[in-house]
């Protein structure tokens, strides 16, 4: 075996011998950078006098050919890609509510050197620690509608805190409010008195209007949260939407006077019943200035640019976040659910909940939130240049890979969850070097990776400006070839392009019968001067090659996921095929009930190919004929809730059914996208649940607690009964047996005085007849 690879070599030697080129050979490079561009298995070589008369055509080659052709080993450049983890420390098993020392992801640090086209993988494992610190920052809406909200949160601080305390040991919390910008059209400005008084117009006294004020920092003393929230008051403003935006970006900018801390989960708890205004609405105030994303609390820690500065964008507000691990919960009244989860779509990492009319289901909220973030690891990349492309593979449980995916769900608390990378450099950068960063979002741990681009030749640094070399300085002799001046062609720059001989055009013919530079230039000094193309870059030694005459996909040159190479497609990570229009990500075809074309087809360059008859859609997920989504569903039940059934044996549960598990205590009722289902157990019980899927498309099953069992038979009343029968049977045979003797002596008897009736009796002495008295005789008698 270990003979294998060299014996590829030589076949691969003697087949570039034999049919004259390769990969490396064909694209016509003539400088060593352009070669080391062309394949990662591409060498140059820099010896001065290497091939025949000395000519740079045949300089880029293997590696092995390059040697064998006489090159010597020093003048070989042939950088190789390489990987070195600098710092590796155990992931932690629990945080004990201090993380200053905990590690949530592994590796933490690693160094890559990478040549154009070449590929290297990592792994990047992530834990969720138990007993993790957390940092609640509850912002709410102090507009007139949230009036009894606010009475009902005066009563929930103690709760709340009890609640999280289930799942953290180390919690802070802290408050802070917001109204709208202090300005018309935004507040009440006529009468004068309504500026001090918004409640002035419906007789009641109310706060004046305020953008956002920070009301109290995260602490651990309950009671200050509670105390603070009593001596909040309601305020009012003109408008139906809200300025709660603004509040969002200075909560999360302002860290210091926030408090968030480095080491600890940020949860954002944003509440309101109303909509919100966004970028770009501050132009009905007059409002032209852009948020800038930084924090502008005054001395008393209210916002001192309400007035200036426009509402933030969804983008801006994302970046932030993600900048100081935050995770937003939208808790808002049924009335605007729908548009804040349009939000939700938009900003990664946030999650939306519906709050009850009163707030009084906030703790309930919260609780559900945090563990829904909780039960997501979802990398996030920050910083990667646009010439590095990177693919991810995830392996969430049980060792099951999901190719492209960087996400994985339905995690509970002390999972490790690994990710497969690969990173591919395309191009080369302008920068040597560049740092990126992959972290978990919502987490303060992350990898730092460092690049270097191996895309310069080592002889570079010594390249000769008028060289003698080049026929005595007409070019820059550079890596064993000579780089000439304009107007001096040769491989020694020895000709000019005045001296034109026509004996010299045969050397610019690559077979007989070809054009000259193959149409696409001039032979000067028996060397091709390839001409200027307005689509692209012509080169070669024979112009042979260009950057825009490759397979094309709806108009687009490689699809627009490639680079063009002498008619070749040299496709971006993630696509492959002539055209670089093959994508070979698979989330694309994963169907909302977590399988893969819904287990109807297969999945091909991102697209699904339906192969079960009668199943059509996107996923494959329409299909009358085939099993209903109760049937589908029942296996993801058996699974996931009672850990039994096929996709156990085969360990494919976490893999094919990514549902969110719901237990209730009874089917709740939905409008749409809501099927009832029941089926019958191994235990001949009924299970019933609910197959639900919300507006974002995520698939619940709501699972009915208690499965409807058969009751067991009381054993006192079995054999009450079981004698009672054996009782009630003897009677009853008691009774038909009387009877049956009473008809049969009843027919015997009559039978016999139909037959006395009938008989004629003989009326003469009988002799031996004897009467009934008898006389006896006492001789001892002796009378008186």
């Amino acid at each position: 075996m270990e003979t294998l690879p060299a014996v590829l070599l030589l076949l691969l030697s003697a087949a570039a011998g034999v049919f004259g080129s390769n990969i490396c050979t064909s694209r016509g490079v003539t400088t060593c950078q352009q070669c080391l561009a062309v394949h990662p298995s591409c060498a140059w070589c820099s010896q001065e006098e290497f091939g025949k008369g000395g000519s740079g055509a045949s300089r880029c080659d293997l590696k092995e050919n390059l040697l064998n052709g006489g090159c010597s080993n020093t003048a070989v450049e042939f950088p190789s890609s390489s990987l070195n983890i600098q710092k590796n420390t155990p992931l932690s098993d629990k945080a004990s509510g201090n993380a200053k020392d905990v590690t949530q992801i592994t590796p933490q640090k690693l160094h890559m050197m990478l040549r154009p086209g070449d590929t290297k993988r990592f792994t990047v494992s992530v834990k969720q620690v138990e007993d993790y610190p957390v940092d609640l920052y509850y912002l709410m809406d102090l507009s007139f509608s949230m009036k009894d909200d606010l009475a009902r949160l005066r009563t929930l601080g103690n709760e709340l805190a009890m609640t999280m305390g289930r799942t953290t040991s180390n919690l802070r919390m802290g408050f802070g409010a917001f109204v709208d910008k202090t300005m018309s059209p935004y507040m009440y400005t006529y009468p004068p008195q309504a500026v001090e008084n918004p409640c002035y117009g419906i007789n009641e006294k109310c706060l004046a209007q305020f953008g956002f004020k920070h009301v109290l920092s995260l602490t651990e003393k309950v009671a200050r949260f509670t105390e603070e929230v009593k001596n909040q008051e309601v305020s009012r403003n003109r408008d139906a939407p809200e300025g709660g935006f603004d509040a969002v970006m200075q909560a999360v900018v302002c860290t210091e006077k926030i408090g968030w801390r480095p080491d600890a989960s940020h949860l954002l708890v944003f509440t309101t019943d109303a909509k919100t205004h966004i970028a770009l609405d501050g132009r009905l105030a007059g409002i032209v200035q852009p948020n800038d994303g930084q924090c502008h609390l005054d001395k008393d820690n209210i916002y001192n640019k309400t007035t200036v500065l426009d509402y933030p964008s969804l983008a801006l507000m994302t970046e932030k976040m993600s900048e100081n691990n935050i995770n937003l919960i939208f808790a808002v009244t049924s009335f605007v659910v729908p548009l804040y989860k349009e939000y939700s779509q938009l900003m990664p990492g946030t999650t939306v909940g519906t709050l009850s009319d009163d707030s009084g289901n906030v703790i309930q909220l919260i609780e559900e939130a945090y563990a829904k973030i909780r039960s997501k690891v979802e990398l996030e990349v920050l910083g990667v240049p646009e010439e590095l492309n990177l693919s991810f593979n995830a392996t969430c449980l049980n060792g099951e890979l999901i190719p492209g995916l960087k996400s994985c769900s339905g995690l509970k608390i002390g999972d490790t969850v690994s990710f497969s990378v690969e990173a591919q450099l395309r191009s080369c950068p302008k920068e040597k070097s560049r740092t990126f960063t992959i972290k978990p979002r919502g987490f303060r741990d992350s990898l730092e990776v460092t690049v270097d681009f191996a895309c310069d030749c080592a002889c570079e640094a010594k390249a000769e400006v008028n060289s003698s070399i080049c026929s005595n300085g007409n070019g820059t002799y550079e890596c064993g070839v000579c780089q000439c001046y304009p107007g001096r062609l040769g491989p020694r720059c020895e000709c000019s392009v005045e001296d034109y001989r026509p004996s010299d055009d045969a050397n610019c013919i690559s077979k007989a019968g070809s054009p000259i530079c193959s149409g696409r230039g001039d032979c000067l000094c028996g060397q091709c001067s390839c001409h200027a193309n307005e689509f692209g870059q012509v080169w070669g030694k024979y112009c042979e090659c260009d950057d825009f005459n490759c397979l094309r996909f709806k108009g687009a040159l490689c699809s627009n996921h490639g680079k063009c190479s002498c008619g070749f497609c040299q496709c971006d990570a993630g696509w492959q095929g002539e055209n670089c229009n093959c994508s070979t990500r698979t989330d694309t075809c994963m169907s909302s009930i977590g399988l893969l074309c819904s287990g109807r087809g297969n999945c091909e360059c991102g697209v699904c190919q339906c192969t079960q008859p009668g199943a059509y859609g996107a996923t494959c997920e329409k299909c009358p004929t085939c099993p209903d989504s109760c049937t589908i569903k029942k296996q993801c039940v058996e699974c996931q809730h009672f850990q039994r059934g096929s996709y156990i044996s085969d360990n494919s549960c976490n893999r094919i059914c990514k549902d969110e598990i719901k237990i209730v205590d009874a089917v709740v009722f939905h409008d749409t996208n809501a099927v009832n289902c029941s089926y019958k157990d191994e235990n001949d019980c009924v299970v019933h649940f609910q197959y639900y899927e919300d507006e974002s498309g995520k698939s619940i099953l709501f699972v009915v607690k208690e499965p409807e069992c058969p009751e067991g038979a009381d054993i006192l009343v079995v054999l009450l009964a079981v004698a009672g029968a054996i009782l009630l049977l003897g009677l009853v045979g008691l009774l038909i047996w009387k009877l049956l003797v009473t008809i049969h002596d009843r027919r015997e008897f009559a039978k016999f005085e139909e037959e006395r009736a009938k008989a004629k009796w003989d009326t003469a002495n009988n002799p031996l007849y004897k009467g009934a008295t008898s006389t006896f005789t006492n001789v001892a008698y002796r009378g008186n």
